[in-house]
């Protein structure tokens, strides 16, 4: 499917779907299909974060976790969580909104009477989908077969899911307005990988880290979801510092939606 074809079949069933659900189911089908037949963006969004897990779980060894009260298994999901926020969620959708604004789809989705925020929330929303069901994976397995504990307070874990997906959609968004193309995606996506996978406690926690390293790694964009999420699900962490987490990413989130909205492109960059 092209997506010219996408772009036809989402805007020829919207007069049929008037409301906001309908007009974001029918374009998360059509962006579901696509990412289904995309073999190389389906690997990387289902077996990528598994196989990060899997090769950092070695190296944590080498990594004093009893300062941060975690186990190797405790620091490497909770750590995966973070991985699939990068990679199902922002690797993934930086690559759909550059193909879909370079291939007309998204201007000729404008011209029908989908808003623009619609438009790109229902492009997340296959991405979405398997990222809260891989994060769900991740909690039922650690339990399961991991003896991890069971999350301490899901409304932080959730909360911290939800967040950071939100955030890294926006931030992908952001990241496509300066990419030309899918291939240069690779690229334009690695300064946020790199920075989140060292200083935003992904598998290498704050508390191990010295404290001015650690006062500058608390202020990355994905660091406030990841510390929601090692509380909502190992606990152990002061009121005071989630309510800054939280303050972190709400944070970043708006000031991503705000560069959403002043300079996403909707053109082609030819």
């Amino acid at each position: 499917m092209t997506g010219n074809t996408m772009a036809g079949g989402a805007m020829s069933g919207t007069p049929a779907r008037t409301t906001a659900a309908g007009r974001l189911a029918g374009l998360g089908q059509a962006e579901l299909t696509l990412l289904i037949r995309n073999r190389t963006a389906l690997f990387v969004a289902l077996l990528m974060p598994l196989i990060m897990v899997l090769a950092t779980s070695s190296s944590l060894e080498r990594v004093d976790l009893g300062k941060a009260g975690m186990s190797i298994a405790e620091a490497s999901l909770t750590g995966g969580i973070g991985m699939v926020l990068i990679l199902v969620v922002h690797l993934n959708l930086v690559s759909a909104y550059v193909a879909r604004r370079e291939e007309l789809v998204l201007k000729r989705l404008r011209t029908g009477e989908i808003p623009d925020h619609e438009i790109l929330v229902g492009t997340a929303l296959p991405s979405f989908g398997l990222a809260l069901a891989q994060c769900a994976l991740l909690v039922v397995a650690g339990v399961a077969f991991m003896d991890l504990r069971t999350p301490e307070r899901p409304d932080l874990l959730i909360a911290g899911v939800v967040v950071g997906m939100a955030l890294m959609a926006a931030l992908a968004a952001v990241t496509a307005t300066v990419t030309r193309t899918v291939e240069s995606a690779q690229i334009t996506t690695m300064p946020l990988f790199l920075i989140s996978v060292a200083g935003s406690g992904l598998f290498v926690p704050l508390e191990v880290m010295p404290d001015a390293m650690a006062s500058v790694c608390e202020l990355l964009p994905l660091t406030g979801a990841m510390i929601l999420v090692r509380a909502g699900w190992l606990g152990g962490a002061a009121s005071g510092d989630v309510a800054t987490a939280a303050l972190t990413a709400l944070v970043w989130t708006l000031v991503s939606v705000f560069a959403v909205q002043r300079w996403f492109r909707w053109e082609p960059r030819r």
